[in-house]
């Protein structure tokens, strides 16, 4: 799960982590990113994070989220 190389320094209960996954996985698969060397996937990782840190729990929620931080509307939007 490349999302926990980000949290080293974040709090998180496994639920909320279990969300970020998610999130983290379908926004790299939405934007078509498989390189995780890629600079865009700590962005993505980051916007993720700060979204639950503002208490958003809901994958889907998270994952807009971060395609709106990164000015790309979600699909089917």
């Amino acid at each position: 799960m490349p999302i926990h190389r980000f949290l080293k320094q974040a709090v998180f209960d496994q639920d909320a982590i279990d969300a970020m996954t998610i999130a983290f996985e379908d926004t790299l698969r939405e934007l078509g990113l498989t390189d995780r060397d890629d600079p865009i996937v700590e962005i993505v990782a980051r916007v993720i994070i700060e979204c639950a840190r503002q208490g958003d729990r809901d994958p889907v929620q998270m994952r807009d989220c971060a395609l709106k931080a990164l000015k790309i509307p979600p699909a089917g939007h």
